[in-house]
């Protein structure tokens, strides 16, 4: 028995086992992921039975490395994919393909090496029948990890059951700029916030299986203008403060990989950026795991290096381990030949690769049990809709419009109008698979579940960006017979609408080009956007139904902070839903009705108008920001805030201690508590939030950072002592030096929620 195949013997030893009997040709092979892997099979129909057969492509490329190294996208079903419930792997089909693959491979392979799977999983899984979530944005607005966690552990069981090793999960992307059309993609505006949901997500994802890819590191989230994929034009300090947060918590929380983003930082490419690479991740957070690169980014070094080969050597020299649809990587055998690199680096990379697969068992069970369902039931599984129903966002309620009681609305008519209250697509987000009907829920069919169906009226009003004079019309006379209003506006980032995409999948702009009916997507990959207000074809709906004297109650689905400024002007109430996925109708009529409490708090701040990003919150001390002679200064509504239905009493906050060392702040922490009692008659949440504020430093500060929050559920009347505690982390800045460290001084701790401040107070942090 060669060492490599004793499973007795630990992961890396029969990695570095294997790695001596293989081939350069072989070791190459094991850090390609050249292949779309949904375009390596062809399904058919034999004797009335469903089989696939690959392709010709992806048997010479197993053929050339004797083996391959990761498949991306087996599973993946979209208009890019071209893969639907006619063409694509459903149920059983799934994993007959998957083992087929592996079949394939193993037979093809002389050393006997698997092939890892990687799929796609933003916001849950991209496939046919995959569990699908809201997307990050608005999973941010729950403020609760625990709930992101428990959502990530149910698409965790069935990308597991389906054989995937690798998931590829947006997490690690900083909100800066709403232009940016990815902004769905980001958990928040704020570094801290963000951590907690990437270390979440990881822990949930891993605890049912697949290995995490954390993506897309870093920094990509300010590129500038909103542009996607353009330079981030920040420094070290902006690095570390912002955009480190989030990896370096994924990464404490196990995950074992990490995907590069496209953009450069200062002149240098995130893929070519050795500092970032290796001496960041690997050397300072401790990873250990695997650097990917995001499609097809190699290649694009070409505009660098003038030379694709030399492109390969770049990326793998920066600490780039495994390639996504490149053709550089296939290059390395040449670079070695030209002494662009050594074979000692590639032997680095594919002993992590090799790791991993032993890690994932793969040797000793490379195949899938071929029973069992691999559709996820969202009733069964209602973490989906939970999550929904907790990151939706009250902005505003003039008298009291909200909730709408179901003992209310008895014999009332209420309409239902807008683009976006009837298109299950335009509540989901990019990166989405083709559904079932069944599986979605849209604002029209919740409305219809809660309400008596014979008392909703339905009329669409317009199209997402073009008027329509009848529809306008029969709008109008559908509201003017109800009793109430619910306008649902928005935006999309569909692409079953119609698109062509670019190389790597992103939607390309100039060839998106409206329909007839003006439906196209307005965010998503490669969707970025210079005005951030609505189209005027729904704005003009918005005011024809204002002069009808009716409540009306706009509920805005998007992708990214929009300025509703006008918006907040014509309605009575305004609920805020960023793509809330399949069961996003549902959980938005259960909040209109007063059946879930809303519980949402913004992520980002939403401007007064475009001219004013960026908003957030968390800007440094030196100036001041959002002032402008034509505007009114600060966001339209800042980070954190969020409306709910009851009312709280606030009792009184106190510090465990008002001045201490650093030595007992390691130890003990910072406790910062406060009683709270709900007044109401119906149980609610609240989401305290403590920020601090540095009064003196070495380096220009911030007017305030958040540092720690929880979400409460308190029963009607009850009264209970809440207490949220403060590390040493939470006192900590870049000196200088850039050197993490805790200086003496005075600092300010605010407790608020929805934007208010509750208490404030001072602590002292003594050498």
């Amino acid at each position: 028995m060669k060492a490599y195949q004793d499973a007795s013997l630990a992961p890396v030893r029969r990695a570095k086992a294997l790695l001596e009997e293989m081939t350069l040709a072989e070791k190459i092979g094991q850090l390609n992921q050249r292949l779309y892997g949904f375009r390596i099979y062809e399904r058919k129909c034999v004797n009335g039975e469903d089989t696939i057969e690959l392709s010709e492509e992806f048997c010479q490329e197993v053929e050339k490395y004797s083996g391959l190294g990761v498949l991306y996208g087996l599973y993946r079903a979209d208009p890019w994919a071209d893969k639907n419930y006619e063409t694509g792997l459903t149920g059983v089909l799934s994993k007959k393909a998957y083992n087929q693959v592996q079949r394939y491979v193993l037979e093809h392979s002389r050393l006997g090496i698997p092939v890892m799977m990687s799929s796609e999983c933003p916001h849950g899984h991209q496939a046919l029948d995959g569990y699908l979530l809201p997307v990050n944005l608005l999973a941010g607005a729950t403020f609760d990890p625990a709930m992101v966690r428990a959502a990530y552990r149910v698409s965790g069981r069935q990308l597991q059951n389906m054989g995937v090793d690798l998931a590829l999960m947006s997490m690690l992307d900083v909100l800066r700029d709403p232009r940016w059309g990815r902004s769905e993609e980001c958990y928040s505006e704020d570094p801290y916030l963000s951590a907690r949901m990437a270390e979440a997500a990881v822990i949930g994802m891993q605890e049912s299986g697949p290995e995490v890819v954390a993506k897309h590191f870093a920094a990509q989230g300010e590129g500038t203008g909103g542009v996607n994929a353009s330079a981030a034009r920040i420094g070290e300090r902006e690095l570390r403060e912002i955009h480190f947060p989030p990896a370096a918590a994924a990464i404490k929380a196990g995950a074992k990989g990490i995907m590069a983003a496209y953009n450069e930082i200062d002149g240098v490419y995130c893929h070519a950026n050795r500092w970032l690479l290796n001496d960041v991740i690997r050397k300072e957070m401790g990873f250990d795991g695997i650097v990917m690169s995001d499609g097809v980014a190699i290649d694009q070094l070409d505009s660098m290096t003038g030379d694709n080969v030399v492109s390969g050597a770049l990326a793998l020299q920066s600490g780039v381990d495994v390639g996504l649809w490149d053709e550089a990587f296939g290059k390395l055998e040449e670079a070695v030949r030209r002494g662009l690199v050594k074979e000692a680096q590639i032997d680095q990379a594919v002993l992590r690769v090799l790791t991993l697969k032993f890690e994932r068992g793969l040797f000793e069970h490379p195949y899938l049990e071929e029973e069992g369902e691999i559709h996820m039931d969202y009733a069964q599984n209602p973490e989906s809709v939970q999550l929904a129903r907790e990151g939706l966002v009250i902005l505003q309620n003039k008298n009291q419009g909200l909730p709408f009681w179901e003992n209310q609305a008895s014999g009332k008519k209420i309409a239902v109008v807008g683009p976006n209250a009837d298109d299950l697509y335009n509540q989901l987000g990019d990166y989405t698979p083709p559904l079932r009907r069944d599986d979605g829920i849209t604002v029209l069919d919740g409305m219809k579940l809660i309400f008596k169906e014979s008392d909703i009226r339905f009329s669409q009003g317009c199209y997402l960006r073009k008027r329509d004079e009848n529809l306008l019309k029969e709008a109008v006379d559908t509201v003017k017979n109800s009793d109430i209003v619910i306008c649902v506006l928005g935006g999309s980032s569909s692409r079953f609408g119609g698109a062509s995409f670019d190389t790597n999948g992103a939607a390309l702009l100039d060839n998106a080009e409206a329909d007839d009916k003006g439906t196209l997507m307005d965010c998503g990959e490669g969707m970025d956007c210079s005005d951030l207000e609505l189209p005027d074809a729904q704005l003009e709906l918005l005011k024809a139904l204002k002069k009808t004297g009716k409540t009306v109650i706009a509920v805005v689905i998007c992708g990214r902070p929009l300025v509703l400024t006008q918006v907040c002007e014509l309605a009575d109430g305004v609920i805020l839903g960023f793509y809330p996925g399949p069961r996003g109708g549902q959980a938005i009529a259960e909040v209109i009705s007063g059946r879930v409490a809303p519980s949402g708090r913004l992520p980002v701040s939403l401007p007064r108008s475009t001219g004013q990003v960026p908003v957030y919150y968390n800007y440094k001390n030196s100036y001041r920001a959002m002032t402008y002679m034509d505007e009114e200064a600060g966001p339209l509504f800042p980070f954190g805030y969020g409306l709910g239905y009851g009312t709280f009493e606030w009792g009184t906050c106190s510090l465990s201690t008002e001045r201490c060392n650093v030595a007992v702040l390691e130890n003990k922490g910072l406790t910062i508590s406060f009683s709270v009692k709900n007044t109401s008659e119906r149980g609610g949440y609240i989401v305290p939030q403590i920020y601090v504020t540095d009064v003196a430093a070495s380096t220009v500060r911030r007017v305030k950072e958040l540092k720690a929050f929880q979400k409460v559920w308190l029963d009607a009347g009850q009264e209970r002592t809440v207490s949220l505690q403060l590390g040493k982390e939470a006192f900590c800045l870049w000196n200088q030096k850039m050197k993490y460290v805790a200086e003496p001084g005075v600092f300010q701790i605010e407790l608020s929620d929805s934007a208010q401040t509750i208490w404030k107070g001072e602590f002292t942090l003594c050498i």
